[in-house]
């Protein structure tokens, strides 16, 4: 069952449920991985900036863009298993070789029915 109008439409959320709809199945666990260096000339201009202080927009931009494509990564994976939600979703960074970062992007694919009505 779809768990939107919108077609092709995934819940995601923090949370461990989703208002509104009851689990009908526990599909696993998904997760989208991206590995981003920075490059010398973005490591070596961020290390500058970080030792003056204040918001180092290089590695800003290269932390979001990472965080965006793994979420795009455990939506697909999500999708292939035919959820209709991701719940208790997280992110993690791992820094595994200088200017090396993984980000993992992962939570659990569900299968929702809408709650029965209270009352």
């Amino acid at each position: 069952m779809s768990a939107s109008a919108k077609p092709g439409y995934l819940i995601v959320t923090t949370g461990n449920d989703v208002a509104g709809y009851e689990i009908q199945e526990y599909l696993g666990v998904v997760r989208g991985i991206v590995v981003r260096s920075t490059g010398i000339a973005r490591g070596f201009l961020g290390g500058l900036k970080s030792i003056v202080g204040g918001n180092v927009e290089t590695w800003v931009t290269v932390c979001e863009t990472a965080r965006q494509e793994a979420f795009s990564r455990m939506i697909e994976h999500a999708r292939e298993l035919g959820a209709d939600a991701v719940i208790a979703m997280r992110y993690d960074a791992t820094e595994f070789m200088q200017g090396v970062t993984e980000v993992l992007c992962y939570g659990t694919a569900v299968r929702l029915r809408p709650a029965a009505p209270h009352g």
